[in-house]
């Protein structure tokens, strides 16, 4: 079994980006960049992988922790460079090494792996990851042999003629074999116009030393973008959407306008959802099957079991039984427990509370830290009052109980099973079990008062 490393090129600030966020924790999909590559990285069976971090290294560090290994580049004096700060963890260490870019989300794992694949297979002391572009503008040129063996790589400035109609191009994505990687590092110059060390050197120092350098052309070309500035953020994120949904329909989701449609890298939807235009799910969201979610539907880190619709509302960090119904236009807050068979209409908002099997509370209605039994109905413009200014305080909504329209239940207060709360009430005391509660003022007929009234003005 051959030793495998990986090298993750994560020191760059990107200024080209114009952001105060380091550029490869820009995310693409709900997923920093950088975090796209080193999860790709860990189902090739690699051994070892460190990420050189530079700026913004604490932040790079705290996404990728327990993924990688991380070493500094203080100064960031080029790519040969930056390879180099891994020499105490990988040097002198049997195997081989693939060296890519924290700004290249969109490398496939199958990419990875036929690019191992066949470093290995041939023997090879370096394999350069290419592709063929329609316009090769401003790329670095792989020049092949008679053999088809890669001679060198010229960049575009220093191209001739002949060079510049080449179409395969350095992708900047290599692997190596470990060993000759940082022997050849040790001879790489910085006698250039930017005085920097380039990874692209240790080629020609290889080739020099008569070794066998390949090059594997990958089959897509988008593959190869790198994420330099909100332009090709952009770019990658349409591309990988466009991946997402296409794998979600394949397996049984239909998706009525993809270009339309949000979805994040990890999450899971069952089969026969139908997820309708404007839809947004995001995180580490769990759809069941046979939902149907949307139009203009946001999910962000939610579990929803089976058969639920959820239409026109925005949902945040709960969970949602099966055959429920949700909207249209409800807000469901964090810490949020909706049971099965329960409906949540227009106009309700929900935070922190646990919401009990088949219970309804179908329009206008503020639920906030409560804790509400089954089959209870909640009746319209009803609030749990749960904030002093201060503190947060619980309401308890015990099974069956009624609540008629336009309650106040104010916090802390519990509702005992099968009560019953008078329409117009503002209850500030507990109810017991089966009773009527009635919190408001008697109504009083003043006779022709109105007219009264009239005859001031």
């Amino acid at each position: 079994m051959i030793n495998r490393f990986a090298v993750v090129l994560a020191a760059g600030q990107g200024t080209r980006m114009k952001s105060k966020l380091y550029k490869v924790l820009h995310p693409v999909c709900g997923k920093p960049m950088v975090e796209h590559v080193v999860d790709n990285i860990s189902q090739l069976e690699v051994n070892h992988t460190v990420t050189v971090v530079g700026f913004g290294a604490e932040m790079v560090k705290e996404h990728l922790e327990g993924k990688s290994e991380f070493v500094v580049q203080e100064e960031q004096l080029g790519t040969a460079h930056a390879v180099m700060q891994a020499k105490d963890a990988l040097g002198g260490q049997k195997g081989t090494t693939l060296v890519i870019c924290g700004d290249t989300p969109l490398i496939t794992v199958a990419t990875m792996s036929a690019l191992v694949k066949q470093h290995e297979e041939t023997g090879a002391k370096a394999t350069v990851l290419t592709a063929l572009a329609e316009d090769p503008s401003g790329y670095g040129r792989i020049i092949r042999n008679a053999q088809g063996e890669v001679e060198r790589i010229v960049e575009h400035k220093d191209a001739n003629e002949d060079e510049l109609t080449v179409k395969e191009i350095n992708t900047g994505t290599y692997c190596f074999d470990n060993e000759a990687l940082f022997e050849a590092l040790d001879n790489v110059s910085n006698e250039n116009a930017q005085g920097e060390y380039y990874l692209p050197d240790v080629i020609e120092i290889l080739k020099k030393k008569k070794e066998l350098v390949t090059a594997y052309v990958t089959e897509d070309f988008e593959e190869t973008l790198g994420v330099n500035d909100r332009i090709a953020l952009a770019e990658a994120e349409r591309i990988m959407r466009t991946r997402i949904n296409r794998e979600h329909m394949k397996n049984g989701v239909t998706i009525t306008d993809p270009a339309n449609t949000y979805i994040d890298t990890d999450v899971i939807i069952g089969s026969d959802t139908v997820i309708l235009p404007g839809t947004v799910i995001q995180g580490k969201s769990k759809i069941g099957d046979g939902c149907k979610l949307g139009p203009n539907t946001e999910v962000h880190n939610c579990e929803i079991s089976h058969n639920t619709t959820v239409q026109q509302s925005v949902l945040s960090d709960s969970a949602v039984g099966s055959h429920v119904k949700i909207g249209p236009f409800a807000h469901i807050r964090p810490g949020t427990n909706i049971q099965d068979e329960v409906k949540i209409g227009n106009f309700v908002e929900i935070k922190k509370t646990s919401f009990g099997k088949g219970s309804k509370a179908s329009h206008l209605s503020y639920i906030g830290d409560a804790e509400v039994g089954d089959n209870v109905n909640i009746g319209c413009g009803s609030i749990t009052v749960n904030y002093d200014g201060q503190n947060k305080f619980l309401t308890k909504i015990n099974d069956d109980v009624f609540v008629g329209c336009n309650s106040n239940l104010v916090a802390p207060v519990t509702i005992k099973e099968g009560a019953y709360i008078a329409a117009g009430s503002t209850i500030t005391d507990d109810v017991p079990e089966s009773a009527l509660a009635i919190a408001r003022a008697r109504q009083v007929n003043k006779e022709n008062y109105a007219e009264k009234l009239k005859s001031k003005k």
